[in-house]
């Protein structure tokens, strides 16, 4: 398959509907969340990544290994959330769906960081592909901000 990805990382991406040189259309998730503007990292992720759903569960490394779903329209109605942490952050985060059905938001920034996103928010340190791997192995984000962001 490639060094790309470890191996049982690209077996639960394949089985979720990836494939290498794998390209959707982004426009569909384009307004997605109202108000915000998807930039170029999220535009590259969401072409090879958008419309996966990844089923892992089982123990992880450092945290339970949740299922993720790569699907900005779940995201909806937490514009709000997503302008505070990028004001908070001074980088501008793009929601990208959710983990562990809803219970979590996922975003990525500007940089091509992946992020949990909540009332608090965590980052996947590394490109998307370190915080795919984080993902798909149960691997825990590290804390940015524990301060709450208001309008969450």
């Amino acid at each position: 398959m490639g060094d790309r990805f470890p191996r049982g990382v690209d077996r639960a991406l394949l089985r979720a509907g990836w494939f290498p040189g794998r390209r959707v259309d982004t426009t569909p998730w384009r307004d997605a969340v109202d108000g915000i503007t998807m930039h170029p990292a999220a535009r590259a992720f969401l072409a090879e990544f958008g419309g996966l759903a990844v089923d892992v569960h089982g123990f992880g490394r450092t945290a339970a290994k949740e299922p993720f779903e790569v699907d900005p329209a779940l995201c909806a109605g937490e514009a709000d959330r997503f302008r505070e942490w990028s004001e908070i952050l001074g980088r501008s985060l793009y929601p990208l769906g959710e983990l562990d059905h809803g219970r979590f938001f996922l975003g990525i920034d500007d940089r091509g960081s992946l992020y949990l996103v909540v009332d608090w928010l965590a980052v996947f340190d590394g490109p998307a592909d370190a915080g795919l791997i984080a993902l798909c192995r149960g691997v825990m984000p590290r804390p940015v901000r524990q301060q709450r962001c208001s309008g969450c």
